[in-house]
């Protein structure tokens, strides 16, 4: 990168260029659209490679960057495309449209224009809303003609933020590339340094190599190199006159860019020495406003200005942005402005405003961050004003995961309504504060407020928070595996719904009942109903919870079809927390599909998604754990260590039941008969206590195949279980073939002392690449190892080398094979390298033949 202003030489980005292209070229080749993902750290040269590529490309982006502010605006950076394209999206954007809405109008605008590039900048800093409609869209990017980039703070990405979810769950491979800026090599900062009087070596000592602080420490003006870029850029900035400085002080306390209107309404009369502040490389200025050319450069300057003068500008700011030359008020800008210039009553007004806008496009996290700011400001508003303003902070908080704000949120919700008096807010509020705790674990806490809820509402009048304190109940019961109280509770909601004639209660109250009985058909004609009144979520919903029926009952392949019509309604819908649930299932109903690779995948997925709610995560670590387990795989402990320590605390059967099963699973593999008595006799006995057959059969089956006691039982096994409890081997075998659990059937099989049903035993584990118990099988058999067959496999590949194979036949890199099969890198070094020595050939190429040859791969065309 040069130093003058204007001028920008890139160096050690010509493979990120190049990328790019091939994106492009591959877009422009209908081959479909793509999305390329630019990380880096500040300062690493993100919007200059991207913008050198679009010049260099010849095409005119569309260009949508998100706000620096505290609580960004909703779908800010879709607003800026929506004025580039005008039509349609503009329309749509302008009124009050929801993620899926502005997704099909930006579709329709793509497909009707030729290969384009839509850049979305600085995405660590998008709203809720606008990181909903970029997942819809790479969800649908193979259908759309466009190049995808989004740029972003790969360092800025802790944990929790909300990106981070999103980034995990894009595939590894295919349609997706992932570009990651490094810092300078200190060749290049010598290059860039040569006609500068600077020690090159200390310049990359103390710039470590950061693009934006090695120009910015060279652009100052005494050659010397700052111990800062912030000494750097206020370096840069003194060079200016005290006009001209006036006028940065102004731009740098308006995030993004500044509106000329705007800038002449605050400065006036400064505003002439602009074209001095873009001649000294400061600022730039296009079509759409004034911005600083660099985000940390507005930083520094926004720290320097000085608090008296800090607050001047952002009144007049606030004051020029109430009265807009065109259009409507933007809430969100007029909220953090308000703020900043400590006018209280501006900011009650406009972050309700905001809030609820945030609300209407499903920006839940900034609504809830609005509803946070006005809390900030409502000490003098009546007591029952701020409790419903806690209770629609907490509301906000849920869709956003944001657990902790929310509890503490209706924690003083419900003080505030105990000390007003308000019998029937405190009671609904304690309901919403039990569910809230039930998601991160804390079952004892919600059970408690829970039952306090119901109690404090059956003292007042029936009422619809009644009936909801009922079904709370309901739910809470049916989660701990208490069928007996689940049904008790629901059967009282449905009771009062028909008493307050509500046709919504009686339909939760229904959905309940189906539930705590694992009623499918009942749960299916929950979901009839929400769709029929056109409730999205609701039907996504009980499609899920008949998928975890079908689950319990080992139906997966039923499963299955909910669940894939569960994940299409929370993508329309843009119902995020439902459909982590629901991958989580599906996840598990691949495994017990023998879709090893693929419930790996879906898996793997749930657990790059960083979310509150431990039931997903559970069970996405068991999946994950026992396809490892199951293929010999290593690292199965530390996922079930996690995920039992996350299911123990809670005493909750359903989430304490697959983590003990696993375990089990894995102690018989070892031959451990007191590590299976060890991992299933406490949670044996609680699904005893709760009378939860399936969860109970489970666990007795591990017990059953090494010869400990499994005691009575609860009525209602599925039959092939029954079968295995009383010895009944090939009868369990068949029934387990019908319900598509080949693993199950091959198990069961192995248990028998027929040497045919033996063998079909191994050939199913073969098959499935199940190499532990094979060998168990084998073992049993007189036999070591697999069997050869000459025509089929002379070359002996294991399951997993002839599926490593497939892959490499399709052109796969090992990194991009350890994707797919949710593997390490090194091990697939090794199988590619086991594949070759026992194929006898050379390359990678001769293996695909090979491949060809045994039926593996298709016969590639010309």
């Amino acid at each position: 990168m040069a130093v003058a202003a204007g001028t920008v030489e890139l160096l050690e980005r010509e493979t990120d260029l190049s990328a790019l292209a091939a994106c492009l070229d591959e877009v422009r080749a209908g081959s479909g659209g793509r999305v390329a993902l630019v990380g880096g750290e500040a300062g690493s040269g993100k919007t200059t490679l991207v913008r050198r590529f679009c010049a260099t490309a010849r095409v005119d982006a569309l260009w949508g960057g998100c706000d620096p502010l505290f609580t960004p605006r909703p779908l800010g950076p879709l607003l800026a495309v929506g004025e580039s394209t005008g039509g349609e999206l503009a329309d749509v954007l302008a009124g009050e449209a929801v993620p899926h809405d502005v997704v099909r109008a930006l579709g329709r605008h793509l497909r009707a224009v030729p290969a384009s590039v839509l850049v979305l900048e600085d995405a660590h800093w998008a709203d809720e809303a606008t990181l909903d409609v970029l997942r819809l869209v790479c969800r649908r990017i193979e259908s759309v003609p466009v190049l995808l980039v989004v740029t972003y703070r790969d360092d800025e990405l802790e944990r929790t933020h909300p990106l981070r979810p999103l980034l995990g769950e894009l595939p590894p491979r295919g349609v997706v590339r992932r570009l990651k800026l490094s810092p300078l090599s200190e060749v290049a900062v010598r290059e860039l340094a040569r006609g500068h009087q600077v020690d090159a070596g200390e310049l990359y000592r103390k710039t470590g190599g950061n693009p934006f602080f090695v120009v910015e420490a060279l652009a100052a003006a005494d050659g010397s190199v700052p111990e800062t870029v912030r000494d750097a850029v206020l370096a840069r900035v003194d060079r200016l006159d005290a006009r001209a400085r006036a006028l940065l002080e102004a731009v740098a306390l308006v995030p993004q860019r500044v509106e000329p209107w705007l800038l002449e309404a605050v400065v006036v009369s400064d505003v002439e020495r602009l074209d001095d502040c873009v001649a000294a490389g400061i600022l730039v200025a296009d079509t759409g406003g004034i911005s600083f050319r660099h985000e940390l450069a507005r930083l520094a300057v926004e720290e320097s200005v000085a608090p008296r003068r800090k607050l001047e500008l952002h009144r007049k700011l606030l004051a020029a942005l109430a009265e807009p030359p065109s259009g409507e008020p933007d809430p969100a800008r007029l909220a953090h402005h308000a703020e900043e210039a400590a006018d209280g009553d501006a900011v009650l007004r406009w972050a309700l405003a905001a809030a609820k806008r945030a609300e209407s496009v499903r920006a839940h996290r900034e609504a809830a961050a609005q509803y946070a700011r006005l809390l900030r400001f409502a000490t003098a508003l009546p007591g029952a004003e701020r409790a419903d303003l806690l209770a629609a902070q907490a509301r906000a908080c849920y869709p956003a995961d944001l657990y902790d704000s929310g509890i503490a949120a209706l924690e003083l919700e419900v003080e505030l309504r105990r000390e007003l008096g308000d019998r029937a807010g405190e009671g609904d509020a304690l309901r919403r504060l039990s569910h809230f705790l039930w998601c991160p674990g804390r079952t004892p806490e919600s059970r408690a407020r829970a039952e306090g809820a119901a109690a404090i509402l059956e003292e007042l009048p029936p009422s619809r928070e009644l009936g909801a304190a009922y079904v709370n109940l309901s739910f809470t019961h049916a989660a701990a595996s208490n069928v007996e109280e689940a049904v008790r509770w629901g059967m009282r909601a449905l009771e009062l719904s028909d008493l307050l004639d509500s046709p919504e209660l009686r339909a939760e109250a229904m959905m309940r009942l189906a539930t705590a009985r694992m009623d499918v058909a009942g749960l299916l004609e929950s979901a009839s109903v929400a769709e029929a009144s056109g409730d999205v979520h609701g039907t996504a919903l009980a499609l899920e919870t008949c998928a975890g029926a079908e689950l319990a009952l080992r139906r997966p392949a039923a499963a299955e079809r909910h669940l894939i019509s569960a994940l299409a309604l929370c993508n329309e819908g843009g119902n995020e927390l439902t459909r982590l649930y629901a991958l989580a299932d599906l996840a598990r109903a691949e495994l017990d599909l023998c879709r090893l690779s693929d419930a790996a995948e879906n898996a793997a997925q749930v657990l790059r998604i960083p979310r509150t709610s431990t039931t997903p995560r559970i069970h996405a670590l068991v999946v994950l754990a026992l396809v490892r387990l199951r293929r010999g795989d290593p690292d199965v402990t530390p996922l079930l260590d996690e995920a039992w320590s996350l299911a123990e605390p809670t005493r909750e059967l359903g989430r304490m039941w697959p983590v003990a099963a696993a375990r089990a699973e894995a102690a018989w593999l070892e031959g451990d008969v007191a590590a299976v008595d060890g991992a299933t006799a406490p949670t044996l006995e609680l699904a005893r206590e709760l009378a939860a057959p399936q969860h109970a059969g489970e666990l007795a089956s591990w017990r059953h195949r090494v010869g400990l006691d499994v005691g009575d039982l609860p009525d209602g096994l599925v039959e092939a279980r029954a079968c295995e409890l009383v010895g009944e081997w090939a009868q369990a075998a068949a029934l387990w073939r019908e319900l598509g659990c080949r693993y199950d059937e091959a198990l069961a099989l192995a248990e028998t002392e027929n040497a045919h049903e033996l063998e079909r035993a191994l050939d199913i584990l073969h098959e499935l690449g199940a190499r532990p118990v094979a060998a168990i099988v084998a073992r049993r058999l007189g036999r070591r190892g697999p069997r050869r067959s000459t025509s089929a496999n002379p070359a002996g590949l294991t399951s997993r080398e002839l599926e490593v194979l497939a892959l490499v036949s399709e052109g796969l890199s090992n990194r991009s094979i350890a994707g797919r099969l949710v593997l390490s890198e090194r091990t697939v070094d090794h199988h590619v390298a086991a594949i070759l020595r026992k194929l006898a050939v050379r390359t990678r190429a001769e293996a695909a033949a090979h491949a060809v040859r045994l039926g593996i791969a298709p016969q590639r065309q010309p």
